[in-house]
């Protein structure tokens, strides 16, 4: 697939879920394979995500009483017109100014609230160490291999308490060696493992997410270790390889989206 075949709007509607499922199949595909373009679509969809966290709780709040016509004590009929006519329209450049300084002001609160939550980190470390002590592994690397993926899943999915899936990675060259039981502070944690032709392994790292909400992907980084973490439906995730930035986002970018386009398996 070629990069004049896609165009902004489309990497925008996949961003949206707004493709048909084969389309976001190619399309995940060509941002794998286009690492650049991966870290910003990576970014729109943290801009989204942020947002949504944000504000969702506000738009399901019930319109306050006072802001209901007819409903605030001391309205008349007729007074709210009385009092638009008394109030002088705002010029449209004064208007403008006002809402850009409105989004100025809100963009600078979103920086802020952008920065990666307390207990997020402290996951991603979880994930880094792991990483490092089995990845390295020749005999041992996994508990349960990819061989007995239905018993994998089915263990961990019960200690967990959650329908744990696999994700497929083969699109971005790596296959499933198999996984294992972790401890993760006071519960427990899985750890999927994936390898490359070339000897290169990649950890799919998730617990239960405890009081963390945030959607958003975050990076994380110790040594040769990189981690991008988020967190879905109530399980953390984390992504940890040995690979550059961009690689490993465009496959954390993959993840997510296999997880998210269909039921467990």
């Amino acid at each position: 697939m070629s990069a004049g075949s896609i165009d902004e709007d489309e990497l925008h509607a996949y961003v949206d879920g707004a493709l048909p499922p084969e389309r976001e199949v190619e399309i995940a595909a060509w941002l794998a394979a286009n690492p650049g373009m991966a870290a910003r679509v990576r970014q729109w969809q943290a801009q989204k995500a942020e947002m949504h966290r944000l504000f969702d709780p506000v738009l399901a709040e019930p319109l306050p009483d006072r802001l209901r016509p007819g409903v605030r004590a001391g309205i008349r009929p007729g007074a709210r017109a009385r009092r638009a006519r008394l109030v002088p329209a705002m010029p449209a450049a004064a208007a403008g100014f006002a809402l850009l300084a409105l989004g100025l002001a809100g963009g600078w609160w979103l920086h802020g609230r952008m920065a990666p939550p307390a207990g997020q980190v402290p996951m991603a470390q979880e994930a880094m160490n792991a990483h490092r002590v089995y990845a390295v592994e020749v005999r041992h690397p996994v508990e349960v291999a990819a061989a007995e993926h239905g018993h994998l899943v089915g263990w961990l999915s019960k200690r967990l308490g959650a329908p744990l899936r696999t994700p497929d990675l083969r699109s971005a060259g790596f296959d499933l060696v198999g996984g294992r039981l972790l401890p993760a502070g006071a519960g427990p944690a899985a750890q999927f493992m994936y390898q490359d032709g070339s000897g290169q392994r990649l950890t799919l790292y998730l617990r239960d997410a405890g009081p963390a909400t945030p959607t958003a992907f975050r990076f994380a980084s110790e040594g040769n270790a990189h981690a991008f973490y988020w967190t879905d439906s109530g399980l953390a995730y984390a992504l940890v390889g040995e690979i550059g930035r961009d690689r490993l986002g465009a496959i954390a970018d993959l993840v997510y989206r296999d997880l998210a386009a269909a039921p467990p398996r």
